[in-house]
C-alpha cells in the first residue's frame, strides 16, 4: 500500500488521468473503436522527442548551450527574457510541446549552473505560457491549429488574420509578465567546462532531425519510430531509461477519456447546445477540462465558426494545467527538478495563466466582433 501511495505521490498528474479514463468506461464500455480514440502520432512523436533530447543532454550539448547562454546574458532578467522568447518563437514551428521538450531541461541546467533555482518556478511557468501562445500563430505550431485549418480548408489569409493579433499582443503580455519580475541581480556564476561526447551527440542530433522532419509531415511518425528504436537498441539503450513514461501514460489517458466523452449521447447534445450559444466559450471552457487539442476535435463538428474555433482553442491553452497537454511536459521537468515544490508551482502557473487568460479574452472577443 506504501508503494502505490508513493507511486501516486510521485506521479499525481498520470493517476488522475488513469482515474478519469476508467471512469468514463463506465459510460463507453472499451470496443473497438477505443482503439482509435488515441493519437498515435502524438504519442509516437513525443516518445522520440524525449529519447533524442535525454540523449542530447548526456551527450553534454545541454551544457554547452546552457555555458553559451550564461555568458551572453549578463543579468538575471535578461536570462529570464531570453529562455521564454526562445520557447516563444522556437514553438511556431517546433510546435509548443517539442519546444518545451528542447528548452525546460536546458532551462533547468541554466539556472542550476548559474545558482539560481528559486527562479525555477517563474521561468518554467512563463517559458510554458510563451510556447503555449507562441505556437498559435503558425497552422504548424500546435495540433489543434493544424486540424482546424485543414477541417476548415482556411486560406493563410483568413487564417493570419486570427493568429497575428492574438500572438503580437500575447507576446507583449509575456515581456511585460518578465519584466514585472523586476530581476535586476547579475550572474556571478561561471559557466562550467562542457564535455561532449562526439558519436552520441551525432547520433542524436540526426534523430532529432528526423523528428522536426516528423513534425512538419515531411516523415511519416512510423518510420520515424522504428528509426529511433533501432538506433536506440543498436547505439545507446541506456536512454530508454531517461523515457518519461508516465508522461506518455498521461497524454493516453486523456485520449481515451475524451475520445469515450464524445460518444457518450448525452454529452453530445449539451456540447451541441453550448456551440450553438457561442463556439468561442465552448471550445475555450471544453480545453479547460479534456485539453485544447480533444476539445477541437470534439466541437468542430458542431460549427462552421473556424475563427471562433480558433481563438477558443489556443487562448484555451491557458488556465489549468491540462488546458494543453504541452504544460504537463513541463510540469513533470519541474517536478522531478531538485528541491521542486510542485504546489507552489501549480500555484504561480494558475495564477499566471489567469492573468493573461484575461485581457486575451477579450482581445478574441473584439476580433470576432470586427468579423
Amino acid at each position: 500500500m506504501q508503494k502505490v501511495l508513493g507511486a501516486v505521490k510521485r506521479e499525481p498528474v498520470f493517476f488522475a488521468s488513469l482515474l478519469c479514463a476508467l471512469v468514463s468506461f463506465f459510460f463507453l464500455p472499451p470496443s473497438r473503436e477505443t482503439l482509435t480514440f488515441p493519437d498515435y502520432r502524438v504519442l509516437s512523436l513525443l516518445f522520440c522527442l524525449m529519447a533524442t533530447v535525454a540523449g542530447l543532454g548526456a551527450a553534454g550539448l545541454m551544457r554547452l548551450l546552457s555555458g553559451a547562454l550564461l555568458r551572453r546574458a549578463h543579468t538575471q532578467g535578461a536570462l529570464m527574457l531570453l529562455l521564454t522568447l526562445l520557447c516563444f518563437f522556437s514553438s511556431m514551428l517546433m510546435t509548443n510541446d517539442v519546444s518545451l521538450v528542447a528548452f525546460v531541461p536546458l532551462t533547468l541546467l541554466v539556472l542550476r549552473e548559474a545558482d539560481l533555482m528559486r527562479l525555477a518556478i517563474p521561468a518554467v511557468a512563463l517559458e510554458t505560457v510563451a510556447a503555449n501562445l507562441g505556437s498559435s500563430l503558425t497552422p504548424v505550431g500546435n495540433p489543434q491549429n493544424l486540424f482546424l485549418f485543414s477541417k476548415y480548408a482556411m486560406g493563410a489569409g483568413e487564417f493570419f488574420a486570427v493568429t497575428v493579433p492574438l500572438t503580437l499582443v500575447s507576446l507583449l503580455l509575456i515581456v511585460v509578465s518578465v519584466l514585472l519580475l523586476r530581476l535586476r541581480g547579475g550572474l556571478r556564476v561561471a559557466p562550467a567546462a562542457a564535455e561532449i561526447d562526439v558519436r552520441a551527440l551525432a547520433l542524436h542530433g540526426v534523430l532529432f532531425l528526423f523528428c522536426l522532419l516528423t513534425v512538419f509531415s515531411v516523415l511519416d511518425y512510423r518510420v520515424l519510430l522504428v528509426l529511433v528504436l533501432l538506433a536506440l537498441l543498436l547505439f545507446d539503450r541506456k536512454v530508454f531509461a531517461r523515457v518519461d513514461y508516465a508522461l506518455l501514460g498521461t497524454f493516453l489517458c486523456f485520449f481515451l477519456f475524451s475520445g469515450n466523452l464524445s460518444r457518450i449521447p448525452a454529452v453530445r447534445e449539451l456540447l451541441g447546445g453550448l456551440m450553438e450559444k457561442s463556439a468561442f466559450f465552448a471550445s475555450l471552457l471544453t480545453s479547460q477540462v479534456i485539453s485544447n487539442v480533444p476539445a477541437a476535435l470534439l466541437l468542430a463538428p458542431f460549427t462552421d465558426d473556424a475563427r471562433a474555433m480558433i481563438l477558443g482553442t489556443d487562448v484555451g491553452g491557458l488556465g489549468t494545467l491540462v488546458a494543453s497537454l504541452a504544460s504537463l511536459i513541463s510540469y513533470k521537468f519541474y517536478a522531478r527538478s531538485e528541491g521542486a515544490q510542485p504546489g507552489k508551482y501549480l500555484g504561480f502557473f494558475t495564477l499566471l495563466n489567469l492573468a493573461l487568460l484575461v485581457p486575451l479574452i477579450a482581445l478574441s472577443l473584439l476580433l470576432l466582433a470586427l468579423g
